[in-house]
């Protein structure tokens, strides 16, 4: 008999798992947590898996959910930095979840760090070499990725699916993400994690999942804590993302791409060839995503984010130094004049206009007006969520911008996930020395953060981290993932400052 837990028994049947590069942590690949949602389940809300006779092996991925297959694109980052592989398994069979544990008797009752995958919930997938799990299980953490359906699979919206299913009419793709963590509730104990001791996280259009969770009223007791990377984004100059879709503009969005199919009906569109719908997706190029509902999402996430209507946890959320600049769309100086009178309110819009200095050159002037997107949303969220007095648990705020060798693309958006899951070394770059005592301690401070709702604590020698203190108004400090670690207090700056008003 092993000393390790290599096989639990599940709601489903019983599951065998292999050990992970460190024998000491078992990972279980391709658990599956609902039915295949094929056929006449395309479009509808995950429903329960099958049960299952005998041991399941979970030595393997499952299949990715269906998008564009990745690694095609030589002109993107990612396609060099992990979308490497346009031969991975695809299918629109996907819901599938892996876990990490460093349990032995399934008793341990470990934190539980459950993570849902970026890509504009057009692509992405649990298979990505930099969501590794073994880095943070050897911590005492069980982890598991949540795989779900993306694009028009996830999050297409038409009259006859709202007529047939009017409870669970769309997000299908963030429905496969809450059915997943209540799995993971019910199930977790086996692996030696604690059901009452979850943590949700994601990073972009899965920090984006994350804030939809938390303004999810029937999510009440799934999780203890949050953490939104790169997720909460304003700009005030473009409509980058769209975040307040209604249910009837999807509807339309849906007939239309009904008819760019070539289908009439519900029907003859589930009739469809699922590598068909893939494609023609692709040519069809639209941004389907989150919509209110009235059920799922009963108001715009991203308001409810910055007006304390959402579930009361401890939160962490952070950005990426040189990630999605909001800039203004002007050419010359009168344009801009009026770019900045309709995007603002009337009093910010001045005193915007008050900040360019005179005979300053054009650029100049467009540079001092930009600023990071995630770090405005992120700060909107963390004025605004105070304001509202609703809150009562701590938020957290950081930012990632060390030195990243290899090209010049910086911090990029994305970048930190190397660093937090503590997996350079799968990684192209030329890593050295102080990016992996960097990728140590931001590991530590999630760790510690999935553990009591607080980042704090010591290294792995002993020594203290610098102090992470809460994020407030009063005192706005933000932990900053640089070349070194250091934590101060400090407002954003006076074009932003002026932005979140905007907002608020």
């Amino acid at each position: 008999m092993s000393v390790f837990l290599r096989e639990v028994k599940t709601e489903n049947g019983w599951v065998r798992g292999v050990p992970a590069a460190d024998p000491r942590i078992t990972a279980f690949k391709g658990v599956p947590f609902a039915k295949p949602p094929v056929g006449e389940l395309r479009w509808r809300a995950p429903q329960s898996a099958d049960n299952w006779v005998g041991v399941r092996e979970c030595k393997e991925f499952a299949p990715i959910s269906m998008q564009t297959p990745p690694g095609l694109n030589p002109d993107i980052v990612y396609t060099k930095e992990w979308n490497v592989d346009p031969e991975i398994p695809m299918s629109e069979d996907c819901l599938y979840l892996n876990i990490w544990t460093p349990a032995k008797t399934g008793k341990e009752k470990f934190p539980v760090f459950v993570w849902y995958f970026g890509g504009g919930l057009k692509e992405g997938n649990t298979a990505e070499m930099e969501f590794d799990g073994e880095r943070i299980a050897r911590r005492g953490i069980v982890v598991v990725s949540i795989n779900y359906r993306v694009n028009s699979f996830g999050f297409l919206c038409h009259p006859e699916i709202t007529a047939e299913n009017p409870d669970a009419p769309a997000n299908f793709g963030h429905l496969d993400q809450q059915f997943g963590t209540r799995w993971v509730k019910r199930n977790i104990e086996a692996f030696g994690g604690d059901p009452d001791n979850i943590t949700i996280g994601g990073q972009s259009a899965g920090g984006m999942s994350v804030s939809t969770q938390l303004c999810c009223p029937e999510n009440e007791g799934l999780f203890q804590k949050a953490i939104v990377m790169s997720g909460i984004m304003i700009n005030n100059y473009a409509s980058f993302f769209r975040f307040n879709r209604t249910l009837q503009e999807g509807e339309e969005e849906g007939k239309k791409f009904f008819e760019f199919l070539g289908v009439k009906t519900l029907a003859e569109a589930r009739a469809l060839d699922a590598m068909y719908i893939r494609d023609k997706t692709t040519e069809y190029n639209h941004m389907f995503g989150t919509v209110v509902d009235g059920k799922f999402q009963k108001g715009v996430y991203v308001e409810q984010m910055r007006t304390g209507d959402r579930l009361d946890v401890p939160v962490m959320v952070g950005w990426t130094n040189n990630e999605f600049l909001a800039r203004p769309a002007s050419q010359d100086a009168d344009s801009l004049t009026e770019e900045l009178r309709r995007c603002f309110k009337p009093e910010s819009a001045e005193k915007l206009m008050a900040m360019t200095r005179p005979g300053e050159d054009f650029e100049g002037a467009k540079t001092r007006l930009s600023f990071v997107g995630p770090e405005g949303g992120s700060r909107t969220f963390l004025r605004g969520d105070e304001k509202s007095g609703k809150i009562r648990s701590a938020r957290y705020a950081y930012e990632f911008g060390p030195t990243m060798p290899g090209d010049d693309s910086g911090a990029f958006h994305s970048s930190d996930l190397w660093f937090f899951f503590e997996t350079l070394a799968k990684c192209w770059r030329p890593f050295d020395g102080h990016h992996y005592d960097l990728a140590r301690k931001m590991c530590n401070y999630w760790c510690n953060f999935f553990r009591t709702g607080d980042p704090n604590g010591p290294d792995a020698d002993g020594t203290p981290m610098p102090e992470w203190k809460p994020y407030t108004e009063e005192r706005p400090t933000v932990a900053r993932f640089h070349d070194q670690v250091t934590v101060d207090a400090e407002p954003c700056s006076p074009v932003l400052d002026i932005c979140i008003d905007s907002f608020l």
